[in-house]
């Protein structure tokens, strides 16, 4: 997704199976199975499978930041449909990335919950000022319904399921 944080959210990754790189602070950890990464709210990240063969299996799990009651923790799960669902739709470029239309659309829906820090901040304000209107105009939404349930492209792992608490059924 590019380097970004979360203004109001802690998020933590657990590696399950293979290995996730990230940049935490500017610092770059390789993570292995069982081993797991704690972001705090308003700290520059980015992270990405290690690997060029083997998939990685990360749980990733979200919370309020403390004085954030303000905040819907599930807006985070809802984004991430979104930019899951448009990629399995091919609506993404090469880098996963939504179109910039629909990423300026997305990007102020969603400020609450990420902000990237490229381009800066001012030049951000200033695209998204101009993208998004034109964006919505054309028909592009920060939210799919569709894509704001389970997208069933793949049966998931029984072990990933049990370390996130949850039963295949």
């Amino acid at each position: 997704m590019g380097e970004h944080f979360h203004p109001f959210i802690v998020e933590k990754f657990t590696v399950l199976k293979g290995r996730l790189d990230a940049r935490i602070a500017g610092q770059i950890q390789s993570l292995g199975p069982g081993q797991s990464a704690t972001v705090e709210a308003g700290v520059a990240h980015d992270w990405w499978n290690g690997s060029k063969t083997d998939e990685a299996h990360v749980l990733v799990e979200v919370e309020r930041a403390k004085g954030a009651e303000h905040i819907d923790p599930d807006r985070f799960e809802l984004l991430i449909g979104m930019l899951f669902g448009l990629a399995n739709d091919g609506r993404v470029d090469r880098k996963g990335r939504p179109f910039p239309l629909q990423a300026a659309v997305i990007a102020r829906e969603f400020a609450d919950v990420i902000v990237f820090t490229q381009p800066p901040a001012a030049i951000q304000r200033v695209a998204l000022a101009i993208l998004e209107p034109l964006g919505r105009w054309l028909g592009y939404r920060a939210i799919i319904p569709n894509y704001c349930k389970p997208h069933a492209h793949v049966t998931p792992d029984p072990d990933v399921l049990a370390a996130a608490g949850l039963s295949a059924e």
